[in-house]
């Protein structure tokens, strides 16, 4: 855990968290379950359809498997994160998209670890519900990769809010021909739990 006290502490407007060498290891070598939601907007692709989609997934990220202590008493980690999520077309031939990725998560902590940036880039595969449509996804088995940045900000002992933004790529890597890869890009919101 990363309180000593039952209680935050209070000093004027803002809640600070005690924290000590051994509850900061905590936070860094614990496990994370992540809930977000975001909307994405087609930015690129070969397929000349628009497209739009409301988007949500859910992560699991594991301890640290890599952690750079530095002098600043900032922390550097890298740890494994594993994704489903789905995404629901407004715009597009297609109704739905549910995939699961895995990848890379490089976190850089404050010291007080109330605040943390992060960026991770992977991929996966996944199905979609393709249709006969020209310059729809060609089959319903498709890959994805994606990149995500993003910030978040401890809002309780264990809790905290995720805001960032998210780039991910569909296609079905050229199984099918035409194959009219989809990019798009977005915001999302979220919240991660420590465990």
């Amino acid at each position: 855990p990363l309180s000593l006290q039952d209680e935050p502490s209070l000093a004027g407007d803002q809640i600070s968290w005690q924290s000590d060498a051994a509850d900061a290891r905590s936070a860094l070598d614990s496990w994370f379950f992540d809930v977000e939601a975001g909307y994405q907007w087609k930015v690129g692709g070969d397929t000349p359809l628009d497209y739009s989609f409301a988007t949500a997934s859910i992560s699991l990220r594991t301890p640290a498997h890599i952690r750079l202590d530095l002098d600043s008493g900032d922390h550097l980690v890298v740890r494994a994160q594993f994704s489903l999520f789905g995404d629901f077309f407004v715009e597009g031939p297609e109704t739905h998209y549910f995939a699961f990725s895995a990848a890379p998560s490089l976190e850089y902590w404050r010291e007080d670890l109330e605040t943390s940036f992060f960026l991770s880039v992977g991929g996966g595969l996944g199905f979609i519900d393709s249709t006969d449509v020209p310059g729809g996804q060609g089959q319903d088995l498709t890959f994805n990769w994606f990149a995500k940045a993003g910030v978040r900000k401890k809002i309780s002992e264990k809790t905290y809010l995720n805001a960032g933004a998210m780039f991910q790529h569909i296609s079905n890597t050229g199984l099918t021909d035409p194959n009219p890869g989809l990019n798009t890009l977005g915001p999302f919101l979220g919240l991660s739990v420590q465990f």
